[in-house]
Parts: C-alpha cells; sequence; structure tokens
C-alpha cells in the first residue's frame, strides 16, 4: 500500500468490501455523487444498510480502524466521527489478511478509532477486547439476514454492482 494516496487507499478498500459483498451475492450500489456520509448500500431485502468502507492497519497483534475524517476548511480542518443516524455498518478491509470485517455503528459511533484483536494481548486481558473473529464479513451478513429473515439469493442469481 505504499506509495498511494489515502483517497487511492479508500478506492482500493471500498473495492475490496464491494468484492466480498457480490461473493455473499448481495446487490451492492453506490451514491452516484462524492460527499455522503456512506461508500456502499448493500440490499438486505427488505432492509438496506448504508456502509463506511475503512482500511484496516495491522499493528502487532491488532488491526486498527480509522473512524475519522478530516476536512479542510477556511478555518482549518474540521474532523468528524460517524453516527448512527449517517451510517448503519463500518466496513474494513486488511490488506495484509486479506480479509473484510463488518462493525455495527452502535460499537463505533463518536469513535476516533477500534482495534479489532488478531491475537491474545501481552497482558492476557481479555474482557473488553474485540476479537476480529467476531467481525468476520460473511458471519456478520448471515446473522444480519436470518435476523431480518431476508432471503438469501438461489445460487447463480444475477448481482448488479453499478
Amino acid at each position: 500500500m505504499e506509495g498511494l494516496t489515502p483517497s487511492q487507499k479508500g478506492a482500493f478498500a471500498e473495492a475490496a468490501i464491494t468484492a466480498a459483498a457480490v461473493q455473499l451475492r448481495l446487490v451492492v450500489l453506490r451514491p452516484l455523487a462524492e460527499g455522503g456520509r456512506y461508500d456502499l448500500l448493500f440490499d438486505l431485502e427488505p432492509d438496506f444498510l448504508r456502509v463506511q468502507c475503512k482500511l484496516a492497519r495491522r499493528l502487532d497483534g491488532v488491526l486498527r480502524v480509522g473512524l475519522q475524517t478530516s476536512r479542510c476548511t477556511p478555518s482549518g480542518y474540521v474532523r468528524t466521527s460517524y453516527t448512527a443516524d449517517e451510517v448503519d455498518m463500518i466496513a474494513t478491509y486488511s490488506p495484509e489478511l486479506h480479509r473484510c470485517f463488518l462493525i455495527p455503528i452502535e460499537e463505533a459511533q463518536d469513535r476516533r478509532s477500534i482495534h479489532l484483536r488478531l491475537e491474545p494481548a501481552l497482558n492476557n486481558q481479555m474482557q473488553g477486547v474485540k476479537w476480529a473473529r467476531d467481525y468476520d464479513f460473511a458471519t456478520v451478513i448471515e446473522r444480519l439476514r436470518a435476523r431480518l429473515g431476508s432471503p438469501r439469493p438461489p445460487t447463480g442469481a444475477a448481482t448488479l454492482v453499478p
């Protein structure tokens, strides 16, 4: 990922997350205009999920997912985080692991970052640990489908990615 701009890294993560969703036979929609708070919509029939895409960085035994945006205004940089009014899920892609993860906004809203643990902590802390395996992309999507009573598309069903 070295040498890529932040925008290119974001596009890379969004493409990987879109591919993961398509493999699960989700209909994936993209907004026509930039600047919205979500990057993708997943159609779970009958509901839609507003998804913000992020690139995860592996640091030792954790994946760090930055959750703030930053934009330059005439009065300086403005940093914001995401809320449940804007997005439903944070999807993240780890280029080191070649895996995607899906985090409910309730666990990420108003935070600067979130850490998903891959390996046990050196101090053996277990309480309050967010294990990456619990946020596995396919597993979370299947739980959402089951909760919503969303039909699974038949094998070979067409999937649209605009």
